[in-house]
Order: structure tokens, then sequence, then C-alpha cells
């Protein structure tokens, strides 16, 4: 069996046929899907589908993209929403300084925010960084000198040298489709290295679908696909690897049941 560590079943490409999506990909294998939010507006709903299905869970959180909108997001609404008991994860959250779609300084407060309701309430933050190693690096670290909180970088396409300090950190590494790219040589070398119980596997669906699907519409079902292409890397089975990261993510996600 495996999980897929992050997919947005609530966006547009799979919410139309949510139920048809989930058929395909547990035929396909997987036994698990973590649904993540990206801004406030959506909770309800990503928790909602995690409600009619026993084998999804949902998160809570604001995307990067999404900080200026939430600027005012105080740790008390998300602290209520983790309440709910399909609730397993923080996120997903972090910077982006690629689009800069929010401004850098209210990225970083909001981050911070997270982290604090993370380190709280003991449940894993889900992190997205891209362009951002060097704040991504800082805060994480000047935040664990505060008190240790568990986390992933989720998607994860940075630098060798920034997935090993996350490592080092504690953090678990969550590979997406995106390692299937002939371009990805970095990623793949990097992958075929990450400390088997830091490993996760994801497709970040409806995005980044993996070879051999690309241009189509990410599923979750495809985590499969990377699953392969990762083990392949790594000189192990298939089997084997499904087994390491479903416990890695039940280990890290301890209130998925």
């Amino acid at each position: 069996m495996l999980i897929d560590s992050h997919c947005h079943l609530n966006y547009k490409g799979l919410v139309e046929d949510q139920d048809e999506v989930l058929a395909r990909a547990r035929a396909a294998g997987i036994g698990g899907f973590l649904n993540i939010s990206t801004r406030q507006s959506e909770w309800d709903a990503v928790i909602a589908t995690a409600d009619r299905n026993p084998d999804v869970w949902a998160t809570v959180g604001i995307h990067p993209h999404e900080a200026d909108e939430h600027a005012d997001l105080g740790e008390g609404a998300l602290l209520e929403a983790t309440l709910h008991p399909k609730v397993i994860g923080i996120g997903e959250t972090g910077l982006d300084y690629y689009y800069d779609h929010s401004d850098r300084a209210v990225q970083q407060a909001l981050f911070r925010t997270h982290i604090r309701v993370s380190r709280e309430t003991g449940l894993p933050l889900v992190i997205h960084t891209r362009d951002a190693e060097e704040d991504t690096t800082r805060i994480i670290e000047e935040e664990m000198g505060e008190g240790t909180f568990p986390a992933l970088i989720h998607c994860f396409t940075a630098s060798a040298g920034f997935g090993a300090r996350m490592v080092e950190l504690g953090l678990t590494i969550s590979l997406s489709g995106i390692v299937t790219f002939k371009n990805a040589r970095e990623l793949q070398a990097f992958a075929a290295e990450v400390p088997a119980d830091h490993l996760l596997v994801e497709t970040d669906s409806p995005f980044l679908a993996p070879v051999p699907h690309r241009g189509k519409t990410c599923e979750p079902a495809y985590t499969a696909d990377t699953a392969r292409f990762v083990a392949g890397l790594r000189g192990v089975g298939v089997e084997e690897l499904a087994a390491q990261t479903t416990a890695n993510f039940r280990k890290l996600f301890g209130k998925a049941a």
C-alpha cells in the first residue's frame, strides 16, 4: 500500500469527479490520501472530503501565495480547526520567492504562526519552499531553537545541501512526480540518498503529473508511478519502498487513524 502524502482533492480537475478519482487511486494500490488546504475559505470543503472517506485526511493552513490575504490570521483559527479528528497536519505553509505573490515579510510572519501551532499541537507542518532556501533554513533553525516541531518539505526540488540540512533538523522529504522528469538529474541523485526513514512520496495533484503521464491532469493514482521510479533510483523493490514510506507517514502523522 502507498499513501499520497500531498494532494488537492478539492481543486479543479479533481473535485468534479472526486469519487472516481479516489476509486482509480485505490485500484492502483493507494490506501491513504492527505488532502491539503491552501486558504481558509477551503478548510471546510477539504475537511468534508476527509469526513466522507475513511482513507482521506486533511490539513489546515495558508499557502504562501495566499499570505497577503491572510495576514491577520491568528493562531486561534488554526488551533480551533485542528480539533477536528480528521485534521492531522498544518499547512501547506512556507515561503515562495519564485512567484512572490505575497509580500515576503508577510509570508515569513505567517510561516512562523503555523510553526507555533505545529509546536503547540504536535501536528506536522507541511512546508512549501521555492527559491527561498536561505530564509526557510533560517526560520526553521530559529524556531527549532524555541522548541522542536515535526515537519516535512513537500514536493522537494531544492538543493541537496538544503535537503541534507532539513534531514539533520529532523524533517522528512516528500518527492513528487518532478523526480521522474528527464531534466531532474540533481533531484534524482538526492532522492537516491535520502535516509529511508525520512522519505515520503506524493502527487501534488492535480499538478505535476509524473512520467509517463506528462501533460495530463495529475491524479493520486499516479503516486504509484513516482514510487516505482524512486524505488528504481534507490535500488529497492517498490513493495519495500511502499512499506517504508507508509510507515514513515504513520509515524509522522500520528493522528491518522
